[in-house]
């Protein structure tokens, strides 16, 4: 984002990793972070809320708290929860669990934020999605659950398209993030998986996706809506 204006963002989940690097580029551009996780970091960018977002009311209250400083410009629905699992044994719990983490929460969020932005008739929403939409094994909850996203991103582009918000995602690959690590340690198979189904055999940096996402907050993605733009080192054309 490298307009003068000054613009007032909210990051789910930005207390590390992806949410935390878009932080502080934010922040360092001339922007206003406001972020929301369960912990908060040391040092944030910005004005840091804390909330359980797993908790439909938690995330009420954290979202009426922000509002009552006045509406906000832009909403990044980066939050996201993993339960890996082979089909057979995916427990429907943890598949409830991380629809309602991924994409309820978006929701809600979108629903709060939205009504100041139509008012403005300015407003970005960018939702992050994954690359494991394409298709991986072991991701029946967390893959189907940001495919889901993605069809809100095409779905809310379309009726916001006169109200002078855009809505977009960013699908990032494999991102050297604290919950990709939890998931895929150094050494194990699901890391080695993931190398192999990467053209360009790296994960991304958080930085990187972060530039991806501020570019679609930026007033020269005025005519970009709708698009799901996919940071994957190649990973969507295939291994090759």
């Amino acid at each position: 984002m490298s307009e003068p204006t000054a613009r007032k963002v909210v990051v789910t989940g930005a207390s590390k990793g992806i949410g935390w690097a878009l932080a502080h580029l934010l922040a360092d551009a001339g922007h206003h972070p406001v972020g929301i996780a369960r912990t908060a970091p040391d040092r944030f960018p910005g004005t840091f809320v804390t909330a359980d977002l797993a908790d439909r009311e938690h995330t009420a209250d954290a979202f009426a708290r922000i509002l009552s400083e006045g509406p906000v410009d832009a909403l990044v629905n980066n939050v996201g929860l993993v339960r890996p699992a082979r089909l057979g044994t995916v427990d429907l719990d943890d598949l409830a669990a991380v629809f309602d983490v991924n994409v309820r929460v978006a929701v809600q969020a979108t629903q709060a934020v939205l009504p100041g932005m139509i008012d403005q008739s300015w407003g970005r929403i960018v939702n992050v999605t994954s690359l494991v939409t394409v298709g991986m094994a072991e991701r029946t909850a967390y893959g189907s659950a940001k495919a889901a996203l993605e069809f809100c991103t095409r779905a809310w582009a379309r009726e916001l398209a006169r109200s002078g918000v855009t809505v977009n995602a960013v699908a990032p690959g494999p991102t050297e993030t604290e919950l990709f690590r939890a998931n895929n340690p150094p050494g194990s198979d699901g890391e080695a998986r993931y190398v192999d189904a990467v053209p360009m055999r790296r994960f991304g940096r958080p930085q990187e996706i972060s530039a991806a996402i501020a570019f679609l907050l930026s007033e020269d993605a005025a005519f970009t809506t709708g698009q799901i733009l996919r940071v994957d080192g190649g990973g969507s054309i295939g291994a090759g």
